[in-house]
């Protein structure tokens, strides 16, 4: 299928899913990346859910990371460039919506994407090799192009299944693991 048929079809079945769905989901998958993943001492690049978009909610993981001694990082989005900003998560009255609905930081210190240990990438989709579909301005792709060799790229989605991606291309940029409601997969 094509990124965009794609993209139409996953939007689709996320507004089927309820409130409960996501949230049983949501805690499903986190079980899992808290079964699997060491936190202590390592910085996380991870994405707050967009709730009109029926994301997966990761609040729950943000609060395990800072309880396990990781160390949360934030993106803020430039549309204008299609880059992120990467914040060391400080609290809660850090964050605000953007006019996309994106929970960002408004403020804090800066990180280096060479600081990166692991990055969790939002996804509608995923292939049997790692490759997701995301939203289709290539965000997270000009992002983990420019982390550390060893640095974890992980996907979480909302269902147990795979995708044939037939429009792949040159930029991007495969994930080592995906955690799903019943699975962990390694792409590696």
């Amino acid at each position: 299928m094509l990124k965009s048929e794609i993209r139409a079809l996953y939007k689709s079945k996320r507004k089927d899913l309820s409130p409960y769905d996501i949230a049983r989901i949501s805690s499903q998958v986190q079980a899992l990346v808290m079964n699997s993943l060491p936190f202590q001492g390592k910085y996380i690049s991870l994405f707050l859910p967009i709730e009109q978009q029926f994301e997966i909610n990761t609040y729950g993981l943000l609060e395990d990371i800072v309880l396990k001694g990781g160390f949360p990082v934030l993106s803020k989005s430039n549309f204008s460039d299609h880059s992120l900003s990467l914040y060391l998560y400080e609290g809660s009255s850090q964050l605000e919506l953007s006019s996309y609905g994106i929970p960002e930081p408004k403020f804090g210190r800066l990180v280096p994407e060479s600081k990166l240990d692991y990055v969790f990438v939002p996804l509608l989709a995923v292939d049997e090799k790692g490759h997701r579909v995301g939203y289709g301005k290539g965000f997270y792709d000009r992002l983990l192009a420019q982390c550390k060799p060893n640095c974890l790229f992980i996907g979480l989605s909302l269902f147990d299944e795979f995708i044939e991606i037939t429009d792949l291309h040159g930029d991007d940029v495969p994930m080592h693991l995906c955690f799903t409601p019943n699975g962990r997969y390694d792409f590696r």
